[in-house]
This record gives structure tokens, sequence and C-alpha cells, in this order.
């Protein structure tokens, strides 16, 4: 699909669209996604939710008539409709301004910040920029700007690009061996339906990946828990991070990261078990 046949016009017409969401910061979701990631104590009322944990609240909750091939919603409703197929979470923004509290009723505005569209090597690309407030008793607490992309099925012949290679330097290592059980619960935590992170049939006869998928968020949720085991005591003020390749369920993975020397930041990656780098994410402490 060529760049024109994206009415880049009609799709900017989401720019500014906002939707607003309230929802109870659920103690027995933290629990499970404490237990989903093997988390080495349980959450409790009162505590600060740990970072990037607001992605198992906020659900998108839509019929079951309103869901697209995908698992998806269908398209059109808050996010543009843009026909490509592939959708994907690319990366993100996050600067945490106060704790927010498990078990507190919380309050999020969500905003189409950016629509683009660009000619890639393997075809056209659609980018959506979503800025995401979330707070509590009037207060900010979380400040989100979330890349998503989306693209075309890859055309017969296109050649593949490159894996790019990991760092060899990690001064941390922790291994996570992905399975069907695992995606299943992500899911289930967020309530997303994409069938890329379940349906085996669907992800290698339809999107022609070899496994299922491990989400995005998932990732970059297990990046951010390797720097809470490793430095503990740590405050983290921003994180950003960006999808490089694609991990499956057909091998395991590495987190791996290293902390800076003057201890104020840390940089972060995933990495498959032949050392090409799947996400890189950096992260600044108080």
């Amino acid at each position: 699909m060529a760049n024109s046949e994206l009415d880049l016009a009609m799709l900017r017409q989401w720019v500014d669209k906002s939707e607003h969401r309230e929802d109870h910061i659920n103690p027995a979701l933290a629990a499970a996604l404490a237990a989903t990631i093997d988390g080495p104590r349980q959450p409790q009322v009162g505590d600060a939710l740990p970072p990037l944990w607001h992605w198992i609240y906020f659900w998108t909750v839509c019929k079951e008539s309103e869901i697209g091939a995908d698992g998806h919603p269908r398209r059109g409703g808050f996010l543009p409709p843009i026909p490509l197929p592939r959708r994907m979470w690319a990366g993100g923004r996050l600067r945490f301004e106060a704790p927010l509290p498990i078990g507190a009723v919380a309050q999020k505005t969500s905003r189409i910040a950016s629509v683009d569209v660009k000619q890639g090597r393997t075809g056209a690309l659609a980018f959506v920029t979503v800025k995401h407030e979330i707070g509590h008793d009037g207060r900010v607490c979380l400040h989100e700007e979330h890349d998503i992309v989306y693209r075309d099925l890859p055309q017969p012949g296109t050649a593949t690009v490159a894996p790019k290679a990991a760092p060899t330097d990690a001064q941390w290592r922790r291994r996570v061996d992905p399975d069907p059980v695992l995606l299943f619960r992500y899911s289930a935590l967020t309530f997303n339906g994409h069938r890329i992170h379940y349906d085996r049939s669907y992800v290698t006869d339809v999107e022609g990946y070899p496994g299922l998928i491990v989400h995005g968020p998932l990732i970059a949720t297990l990046l951010a828990d390797l720097l809470a085991r490793e430095m503990p005591q740590a405050v983290l003020r921003e994180f950003s991070f960006r999808a490089v390749g694609s991990l499956f369920d057909t091998e395991g993975f590495e987190l791996c990261g290293k902390p800076a020397a003057d201890g104020k930041s840390a940089s972060l990656w995933a990495q498959n078990l032949c050392g090409e780098l799947a996400m890189q994410a950096e992260a600044i402490l108080a």
C-alpha cells in the first residue's frame, strides 16, 4: 500500500480527539501482575503502584460485535481508521510526578497528539502518538506519550531488515522464557484481545510471524522491574523505551541493563538468545 492510498488529511482529523476514563487501582489486579512476572513481593493497598503497571488498568471495553479481525476494537473510534493490517506498540516516554496508590480511584485523560504516514523499506507505515495523563485527587501522577505503528503485510520477495546487535556490557541480566500462559495472563490483565499474542494460527498464517509475539508493554514492564530488583531504593522519574525487534514464544530472551557511573540513570534492553536487540530503554532516577 503506497502513501497515496492513505488519506493523511482524513486521518489527521483525529488529532486532538480525546477521551476520559476513571478506574479503581484494584489491588487484586496488581497482585495478579506481580504473580505473572514472578515479582519478589505482594503489593498492598496504599503502596505506590510500580512503574508501568498502570497499563493493566483503564481497559478499553467494547462489545464482541465491535471487535475487528485482529482482535482489537474496530478502527475509527478513538484511534483513527488506519487500514494497514499490522498494528504494534512501538514505544513511549513516561514522566512520573507522584506515586499512584494501589486502592485509589484514578482518572486518565488521553488525547491523539499526532498522525503521520511514511514509506519504509517494507511498505507504508503510519504512526500515531497518544498523550495520556493519569492522576487522582486532582493531581497528575503520570504523563505518558505512547507511540503506535501500523504497517502493511510483507510482500513476497521483500528483503528482511538485518537485526541490530544488542550491547555486550550488561551488568544485570535476567532470563525470561515466555510461553502461551504468560502471554495469555498479560493479555487478560490488560483486556487485550490482539490475536498476535495468543492465537498461533492467526499470527503465523495471517500476519506471517514465526510464533506468538511477546507484548511490547510486557517487555517494557519487565525492564522496569529489572531496574527495581537491581536498584530497589531508586525512584524512577522518567522512562523511555523503543521496540527494535520482536520476541516470540519460540525461545527465551534476556532482560539486561547497566547503571550510569553517577547512579542517576540506567540503560536497559531486551535481547533474544542470539544477542539481537528487541527493545531498548533509558531510565532517569531521582
